[in-house]
């Protein structure tokens, strides 16, 4: 009998032609988090070691408890060539997202560590849990493991927006995503991330994507009416719709103003 693998939503989201939302963990480092991001409705959970405190350990943690729930954890790392990758992906995370990437070069990396041949050149570790901690043949876990981790690569400088189409021709990259507060600063328009600049990096994303059979997606953008727009609109499918921070702030905020006001 063939070996099944704990599914990832997103895959099977992007299959039938609909978008993920993604809540960013930065701050939460409890396994609870999961739950409360399920009840929310969110698609995947985006854990941020880049900018966050958390670690690989706490990432780990959380992702192990996301698998039987059925919510995809995706990892960002905190930079590219990061020695964590495999750990991660051991552990039970189901995405990889590197910032920073600026050429194919470096995106053949970024689906090199994430992927098993022959895509890539990922170690083999049996007994994950994405297989319920069952050994499974090697042969079997590879071509599972290579459909169901996500590989992400964040496009955040003018030189990646140059080499964009070459980036979605790489086999094993799965998602371009843009940054879209760090290309604003590397195009001269810190913050802008309506400016037409920014208009032209999102649809040469989406166009690229559509030409590769990839998944176009973004982060940093916080006004929830843009957000539509580049969802309905411009054909963004993997979108990091707020994190934790975020959503304690808005809450928090609200709630006291309304309680100050009575």
């Amino acid at each position: 009998m063939a070996t099944e693998a704990l599914p990832n939503a997103v895959v099977r989201r992007f299959a039938a032609g609909e978008a993920a939302l993604g809540l960013g963990i930065q701050q939460l480092r409890a396994p609870a988090v999961v739950g409360l991001a399920q009840r929310c409705g969110f698609h995947f959970l985006f854990i941020d070691l880049e900018h966050g405190p958390l670690t690989c350990a706490m990432a780990v943690d959380i992702a192990a408890a996301a698998l039987p729930a059925g919510l995809p954890a995706l990892v960002r790392v905190p930079g590219k060539n990061s020695p964590d990758i495999a750990r991660l992906l051991d552990g039970g995370v189901q995405g990889i997202v590197v910032p920073h990437v600026d050429t194919p070069e470096e995106a053949q990396a970024v689906a090199s560590a994430c992927k098993y041949p022959p895509l890539g050149r990922r170690s083999f570790f049996g007994l994950q849990p994405h297989f319920g901690y069952r050994r499974v043949p090697v042969h079997e876990a590879m071509a599972l493991g290579n459909a169901q981790v996500l590989t992400v690569v964040m496009l955040e400088s003018p030189q990646a927006l140059r080499h964009v189409d070459e980036i979605a021709a790489v086999p094993g990259i799965d998602v371009l995503m843009i940054g879209c507060n760090d290309l604003s600063m590397e195009l001269g328009i810190p913050g802008e991330l309506d400016h037409p600049l920014m208009v032209i990096a999102r649809h040469a994303v989406v166009d690229a994507c559509r030409r590769h059979g990839k998944t176009p997606g973004l982060g940093g953008i916080a006004d929830a009416v843009l957000l539509r727009r580049c969802l309905r609109e411009e054909g963004m499918r993997f979108v990091l719709a707020c994190n934790d921070t975020d959503l304690l702030l808005d809450a928090g905020v609200a709630r006291v103003d309304s309680l100050q006001q009575a």
